[in-house]
């Protein structure tokens, strides 16, 4: 069986698991042309009386000092460019935008994009787009520092409709106003060729990802085409311009970045989708994590990885059996070598804290391990059996939830919230 079908057969597999067919989580997939298409054609527009769409600022390698702009318009723009300036002041500086064009799904996307550099840390700006004699109203914008921060985690936002997705990150963003930036751990949507989807997901992130950068993480659903069949993730690569990693064949695929205190490590769990057309996805990043975590002088090293490093026995499938995945077996040693604090995972849609994983058994002495749950309406409820490495586990029968942290120099605070605040898990990682 060759992987394109090993794929597609897990994925009809968990379908028919959770209920048969095309229903997921209780709510009906409603496909290309309903529910996402009425959402493409009624995108709220962000600007007084330019045609811009899905603005977002998109994550700098260094946050402190740049910044990633990043929109779509209806038709091309003439000079198009962003001006910014210090909050509440009059004085602006202005950076050209680039086109950043794109066919897919039949659609062309007209993209552009704009990077802002040499800015200050700690600093709170506003910029706006113009084209011509045009322009948008003025949006948020606050460079990192060198302190603590915060920022919302929220796990697959793949979905059946995305309202619930809009109602959870909306909430969350609500009652978390002092958050930095947020981060969205794969299956962004839940199915990558389906320019409706994102244009969905961007419709329920509107009013957040245009003033807080946005860090993706790529999932197996963005590699998918219309058909359900594997492809290269085209879409998720075009959407979000990530900071460069040196690779001539992965660019975009992973990545870093430093925020405040902490390096993040955002890696790429989809060697198996992407073999076929590329090889030497997880070779690569091997080699590539051990120099850039090297490399880094800050106080926290933190890794971001979609598919999760343990495997579940599954509800009537005794020939499963509990223990480590690919990814966890391609990764941990690596994870607890280079001194790894916390990783965040995700994929199973389920909550789960591991505590502190070292050579496959709780050990103080090595990373924390956070499976993220879900934050979209695709659910498997009842599927996975309780692994002997979990500590604590979302109430069932699970539904969808967000993730804080709280970073400062000292410790690591993350808290785990039901969509209505609810609090169900804290855990604290201190340096010594």
């Amino acid at each position: 069986m060759n992987k394109t079908n090993h794929i597609l057969t897990r994925r009809n597999f968990l379908k028919a698991l959770i209920g048969g067919g095309l229903l997921l989580g209780g709510g009906v997939f409603l496909g290309k042309g309903t529910w996402y298409r009425q959402v493409a054609n009624g995108m709220r527009n962000l600007t007084n009386d330019l045609d811009f769409q899905c603005l977002r600022q998109v994550i700098a390698a260094d946050p402190a000092s740049a910044s990633t702009i990043m929109w779509q318009s209806g038709s091309t723009l003439s000079s198009p460019k962003v001006e910014y300036r210090l909050q509440g002041q009059e004085e602006t500086e202005a950076v050209p935008a680039s086109e950043d064009f794109f066919t897919d799904d039949g659609v062309t996307n007209c993209q552009y994009v704009a990077k802002l550099a040499g800015l200050a840390p700690a600093t709170a700006y506003e910029y706006r787009l113009v084209s011509e004699n045009s322009a948008s109203q003025w949006q948020p914008l606050h460079t990192a520092g060198e302190e603590g921060f915060q920022c919302l985690i929220f796990p697959d936002s793949q979905s059946s409709d995305y309202s619930d997705w809009e109602h959870l990150a909306q909430e969350a963003a609500w009652r978390n106003p002092e958050a930095a930036f947020f981060v969205n751990m794969g299956d962004i949507v839940d199915n990558g060729e389906d320019h409706t989807q994102w244009q969905a997901w961007f419709h329920a992130v509107d009013g957040i990802v245009n003033r807080m950068p946005f860090v993706p993480v790529m999932g197996n659903h963005e590699t998918y085409k219309q058909n359900w069949k594997v492809r290269l993730p085209e879409a998720y690569l075009k959407y979000f311009a990530v900071p460069e990693n040196g690779s001539r064949d992965f660019a975009r695929y992973y990545y870093s970045f430093d925020y405040g205190p902490v390096h993040f490590m955002v890696l790429n769990s989809q060697w198996d989708e992407t073999e076929d057309f590329k090889s030497g996805l997880k070779e690569e990043q091997i080699e590539w994590l051990r120099k850039d975590a090297q490399q880094s002088t800050k106080q926290w090293k933190i890794v971001l990885i979609h598919k999760d490093v343990l495997q579940y026995r599954i509800h009537n499938r005794p020939e499963r059996q509990e223990g480590i995945s690919d990814v966890g077996e391609a990764f941990m040693p690596l994870f607890e070598e280079l001194g790894i604090d916390i990783v965040f995972s995700a994929h199973l849609h389920t909550y789960r804290n591991r505590g502190h994983i070292r050579g496959n058994h709780h050990d103080s002495k090595g990373p924390l391990y956070i499976l993220t749950g879900v934050a979209g309406n695709v659910r498997y409820p009842g599927l996975w059996i309780d692994h002997a490495l979990d500590e604590r586990v979302a109430p069932q029968p699970e539904t969808d939830n967000y993730l804080t942290m709280d970073v400062t120099k000292e410790r690591i605070v993350i808290k785990c919230f039901l969509p209505d605040g609810q609090e169900i898990d804290q855990v604290e990682v201190a340096k010594k």
